[in-house]
C-alpha cells in the first residue's frame, strides 16, 4: 500500500510472517462491518416492496402497485421519497468519510470502527421505531454515518493487518461479509413479509441491530494495526503488536520500513494536499475510477431494487422476494470464489473475465426485457422469466468475485502511508456519491429509459474492462510498503509518474 525502495528492506523481498489466529480473527471480526453494510443493501429494497410499509410511508406507491393498468410496469415505483429513503444513507455515507478519515489517522482503526457501531446501533432503533417518514430518514442517516467511518476503517486495517501472500483473501472477507449481509436481508425480509399483523417491516430493519453489536463487538476485542500505532508514535507497543500478528521474533526489516513510511507521512502537512502530488496520481485515479466503475457495473441498481425489478417483470411478491434471495446466495458463493482466486490467479484476470461475464448476461437481460415487457403489458414466459434470474445470477456472480471485492482491495494496497488514509477517504467518498446517485436515480431511469437501462450499464462494463486492460497493474503477493519499487515504477504507463522531485528532495513515492 505504501510507497516502496524506502525502508531496510528495499530489495523488495517479502517480510518473513506466519499466518496467525490473532491475524484470523481480527480479520474476521473487523469485516463483520462488511456484515452491517450489506444489510442495509439488502433490506432496503425488500421492505420497499412490502405493501404495509408503502401504504404507512409511500402510499403514493402503495396506489401504483396496487391498481393494475394505472401505471407502466416500468414506472410504479418512480417515487423520490422511495428512492431518498435508500439514498439517504450513502448520502451521510459520503459526507461521514472526511470525518472519519481524521479519526482513522488520529485516534487508530480500531476506535474508528467502534465509532461506527454505535451509529449503526443508534440508526437501528430510529429505523425500527419509525412512526414517520422524518424518523426513518433519520434512522437511514445515522446508519450512513456508520457505513462512512466503517468503510473507512475496516478495508485500512485488513491489509495492514495481514501478511502480504494472504491479503486479497483476508481483504475480500469485508466484501464477503457485505454478500452475507445481503442474503440475510434477502431471506429475513421474506419471512418478515408473511407476519400478517404489518409490522414486517419493523423487524427486517430492527434485526440491524446484530451485525452492528458484532462490529461494535469486535472493534472493542481486536488489537489496532502496527502501521497505525506507529504512525501515532507508539513504537513500542507497534512492534510488539507486529511481532504478535506476524508470529516470529524476527519483524525488524518489516517494523523499520513502517518506521520510515511514517516518518515521511508526518512531514506531510495537509494530506489531502498531498493526494494531488504527481507520484500519488497513479493510485488516486485508479482508486476514484474503481468507485465510478464498481457502481457504473449496474450492481447496486439490481441489489437495492432486486424485488421490485423482478416484481417489475411480473413476478408476484413472494416470488420477487425469493428471486433476490437466490441472487443473495449467488452473490456469497461467488464471493467465495475470490477469495481463492484472488491471491493465486491475481487482480486482472478476475476482473478481465468477469467484464465479458457481465457484458453478455445484461445484453440478454435488455433483450428479454425489450421484447416482452411492455409499458402495460407483460409477456413474460415462465422460461424467459428462469431465464432472467439465471442472466442476473450470471451478472452478480461475475460482479462479485471481480468489481465487487477489488474495487476495494486494489485501493485500499496501494496507496503510500503518507496518503493511505486520505486515499481510503477519497476512495469512500466517491463509493458512497455514486452509490448514492444509482439509488436515488434508478428507479426513473427505469421509468424512462426501460429495458434500455440495462443498455447503458452494459456500454460502462465494457469501458471498465478496456480501463483494466490498459491501465490497472498486478498487486497480487506485493509487500504494501514496495508497490513504487515493484509495479508503479514497472508499468508501462504509470512509471512516468514516479520520478518527481517535489520539494527539493528526492519523493519517497
Amino acid at each position: 500500500m505504501a510507497g516502496g525502495g524506502f525502508g531496510a528492506s528495499s530489495g523488495g523481498e517479502d517480510f518473513e510472517a506466519k499466518i496467525t489466529p490473532l491475524v484470523i480473527i481480527s480479520c474476521i471480526m473487523a469485516a463483520s462491518g462488511g456484515l452491517m453494510f450489506g444489510y442495509d443493501v439488502g433490506i432496503s429494497g425488500g421492505v420497499t416492496s412490502m405493501p404495509h410499509f408503502q401504504k404507512k410511508f409511500f402510499p403514493v406507491v402503495y396506489r401504483k402497485t396496487q391498481e393494475s393498468g394505472l401505471e407502466s410496469n416500468y414506472c410504479k415505483y418512480d417515487n423520490q421519497g422511495l428512492q431518498l429513503f435508500t439514498s439517504s444513507l450513502y448520502l451521510a455515507a459520503l459526507i461521514s468519510t472526511f470525518f472519519a478519515s481524521y479519526t482513522t489517522r488520529s485516534l487508530g482503526r480500531k476506535l474508528t470502527m467502534l465509532i461506527a457501531g454505535i451509529f449503526f446501533i443508534a440508526g437501528t432503533v430510529f429505523n425500527a421505531a419509525a412512526i414517520n417518514l422524518l424518523m426513518l430518514i433519520i434512522g437511514r442517516i445515522l446508519l450512513g454515518c456508520g457505513v462512512g467511518f466503517a468503510n473507512q476503517a475496516v478495508p485500512l486495517f485488513l491489509s495492514e493487518i495481514a501478511p502480504a501472500r494472504i491479503r486479497g483473501a483476508l481483504n475480500i472477507l469485508f466484501q464477503l461479509n457485505i454478500t452475507i449481509g445481503i442474503l440475510f436481508a434477502n431471506l429475513i425480509n421474506y419471512g418478515t413479509n408473511k407476519i400478517t399483523g404489518g409490522y414486517g417491516w419493523r423487524v427486517s430493519l430492527g434485526l440491524a441491530g446484530i451485525p452492528a453489536g458484532l462490529l461494535t463487538l469486535g472493534s472493542l476485542i481486536v488489537v489496532d494495526t502496527p502501521n497505525s500505532l506507529i504512525e501515532r508514535g507508539k513504537l513500542e507497543e507497534g512492534k510488539a503488536v507486529l511481532k504478535r500478528i506476524r508470529g516470529v521474533d524476527n519483524v525488524d526489516p518489516e517494523f523499520l520500513e513502517i518506521v520510515e513510511a511514517s516518518r515521511v507521512a508526518k512531514e506531510v502537512k495537509n494530506p489531502f494536499q498531498n493526494l494531488l502530488k504527481r507520484r500519488n496520481r497513479p493510485q488516486l485515479v485508479i482508486a476514484v475510477m474503481m468507485q465510478v466503475f464498481q457502481q457504473f457495473t449496474g450492481i447496486n441498481a439490481v441489489m437495492f431494487y432486486a424485488p421490485v425489478l423482478f416484481q417489475t417483470l411480473g413476478f408476484k411478491s413472494d416470488a420477487s422476494l425469493y428471486s433476490a434471495v437466490i441472487t443473495g446466495a449467488v452473490n456469497v458463493l461467488s464471493t467465495v470464489v475470490s477469495i481463492y482466486f484472488v491471491d493465486k490467479a491475481g487482480r486482472r484476470i478476475l476482473l478481465l473475465e468477469a467484464g465479458v461475464q457481465m457484458f453478455l448476461s445484461q445484453l440478454v437481460v435488455a433483450i428479454v426485457m425489450g421484447l416482452r415487457v411492455q409499458e402495460h403489458s407483460n409477456n413474460l414466459t415462465p422460461g424467459l422469466a428462469i431465464l432472467v434470474v439465471v442472466m442476473v445470477c450470471s451478472f452478480v456472480s461475475s460482479f462479485a468475485w471481480s468489481w465487487g471485492p477489488l474495487g476495494w482491495l486494489i485501493p485500499s494496497e496501494t496507496f503510500p502511508l503518507e496518503a493511505r488514509s486520505a486515499g481510503q477517504s477519497v476512495t469512500v467518498c466517491i463509493n458512497m456519491l455514486f452509490t448514492f446517485i444509482i439509488a436515488q436515480a434508478f428507479l426513473s431511469m427505469l421509468c424512462h429509459m426501460k429495458f434500455g437501462i440495462f443498455l447503458f450499464f452494459c456500454a460502462w462494463v465494457l469501458v471498465m474492462t478496456i480501463f483494466v486492460v490498459f491501465l490497472i497493474p498486478e498487486t497480487k503477493g506485493v509487500p504494501i510498503e514496495e508497490m513504487s519499487e515493484r509495479v508503479w515504477k514497472q508499468h508501462w504507463f504509470w512509471k512516468g509518474f514516479m520520478d518527481d522531485f517535489e520539494d527539493g528532495a528526492k519523493a519517497y513515492a
